[in-house]
Formats: C-alpha cells, sequence, structure tokens
C-alpha cells in the first residue's frame, strides 16, 4: 500500500478503534508514582496535571531541575513515604499523585512514523513486563505499544517504576477489540509479526522493510490463536535449546533490537 493510500485509509476509519483506558483507572482519575526517574518524568511531562508530592529533602534534591514555588510539596520521613505506596516499594524519597494519562487513539499512531515499529501485547498482565516493554520501546524508538484494555494492567506506580520514565515518552493505545486494531494496522500498511516459539522460520526470515507491528503474547500462553491468524507472520527467535524460552520483555528487548538494525 502506498502512503497516500494508507493514510486515506486511516482518515476513513478515524474513531472507530478508540477504546479507552477506562477499565485501568480508578474511578478519580488520579494515578500514585513513586521512585525518582518516574516521579521526574512525570514532572516534565506537560500531560499530566499533578496534585501532589510528598517527599524527603534528600528526594527533592535528586530531581532535575527546579520546581515551581508554587508547587504543593509535603515534605515527610522515608517511613511516612513508605505508607504510601506499594509494600517495600523503593520510593527513592518521591510520591507524587497526579492525573492519569489521557487517551491516545490507534489512528493517532498508525498515521504517523512508518518507519517506527509498534509493540501489540496479547494479554500481557504482568505490570512488571509491561513496564519494562515501555522502557525498551523507548529505547529502540517504537511508536507505541497497543493492548486490550480488559486483559492489561492499569497505570500504576509499579508499571512507571519497572517502566522508568517511559511511560511518560511512549504511547500506550487500549483499544476494546485487539483482533480488530491488528485488521486496522494491516489496512494502515504494517506487517504484523506473531513471536511464536513454535514457529518454523525466525524473526529475521520474515522481517519486512515497511512498517511493523510485532505482536507478543503473554508468558506461558502465548499468542492466542484468533490473535496469531491476525498476524502476516510468525517467527521465533533463533535462542539457544538448553532454555525453552524468554520473559516477555526480554523477547520485546530483543525483537525491538533486531528491528532497529535491520539493513
Amino acid at each position: 500500500m502506498t502512503e497516500g493510500k494508507r493514510k486515506r485509509a486511516l482518515r476513513g476509519r478515524a474513531g472507530r478503534m478508540k477504546g479507552g483506558r477506562g477499565s485501568g483507572r480508578a474511578s478519580t482519575g488520579q494515578v500514585r508514582l513513586w521512585g525518582r526517574h518516574p516521579v521526574e518524568a512525570a514532572l516534565k511531562n506537560p500531560e499530566r496535571q499533578h496534585r501532589k508530592l510528598w517527599a524527603t529533602r534528600e528526594g527533592i534534591a535528586s530531581l532535575d531541575g527546579e520546581l515551581p514555588p508554587d508547587f504543593p510539596i509535603e515534605y515527610a520521613e522515608v517511613a511516612d513515604l513508605g505508607r504510601l505506596v506499594a509494600r517495600d516499594a523503593p520510593h527513592q524519597g518521591l510520591v507524587l499523585e497526579c492525573s492519569a494519562l489521557e487517551d491516545v487513539f490507534l489512528d493517532e499512531i498508525a498515521d504517523g512514523e512508518a518507519t517506527r515499529p509498534v509493540v501489540v501485547l496479547d494479554q500481557v498482565t504482568d505490570p512488571h513486563n509491561v513496564g519494562a516493554i515501555l522502557r525498551s520501546a523507548a529505547a529502540f524508538n517504537a511508536a507505541a505499544i497497543i493492548t486490550q484494555d480488559r486483559h492489561a494492567p492499569p497505570e500504576s506506580g509499579v508499571l512507571a517504576k519497572s517502566a522508568s520514565g517511559a511511560l511518560e515518552t511512549v504511547p500506550w493505545v487500549r483499544v476494546v477489540n485487539l483482533a480488530r486494531a491488528l485488521e486496522e494496522l494491516a489496512e494502515a500498511g504494517y506487517w504484523r509479526i506473531g513471536l511464536a516459539g513454535e514457529a518454523k522460520a525466525t524473526l529475521a526470515d520474515v522481517m519486512p522493510t515497511g512498517p511493523l507491528a510485532i505482536v507478543l503474547g503473554a508468558e506461558g500462553e502465548g499468542l492466542r490463536q484468533n490473535i496469531a491468524a491476525h498476524c502476516d507472520a510468525l517467527a521465533k527467535l533463533p535462542i539457544s535449546s538448553a532454555i525453552e524460552s524468554l520473559n516477555v520483555s526480554n523477547a520485546a528487548a530483543i525483537a525491538l533490537y533486531a528491528v532497529a538494525t535491520r539493513s
């Protein structure tokens, strides 16, 4: 599909995949973040509305840049901050309460830079894995991650800590129907490669030169049959037989590196 046809197809379907973050968001629309990198990235993100920052003086000193004079800060002891976050969470003297991020829609991403891959996650529910994948997506210049709204973790402090700031920079599209999202990516000119250990071909064998979507399934479960059927090709990573499989976040990082270095 030519670039012109790709854009016309998307404009004609704009608004059909506007799956929001509803099920992954608290009714107040607030999220609590902790740790230097997540908090610092959120403070620098103009899309965030900040409610309050609890911090130690050492935590404030660790931040890159000055906070506005009227920024709502409540100084606290380390033990006090520990009661605001998940048990034993490494808050590093910083806990921020802010608004959840606004929805990002599929057509906004697919109509963007075709040279940047997208990562599609099929029921990957562990926030540590999704956060790590966001971090890899940022490192290798992916355009976005796409998940099904009901089968993905909510925006949270645990996920943001694993993403180490990437939650603020990598768009996260949450859709109602993942199979339909894959269809729309195909109509936009994306080649969809599902990673599957049982595949015959390796990722390098089926790597295209044009727009690309990497599709990964949950650990243990792998890709669901319907999602695999919506891929143009299935491929495996050429790992040693000494190990059965990789963690999904590790697989995503390797696949994104392979895409970044394709000729």
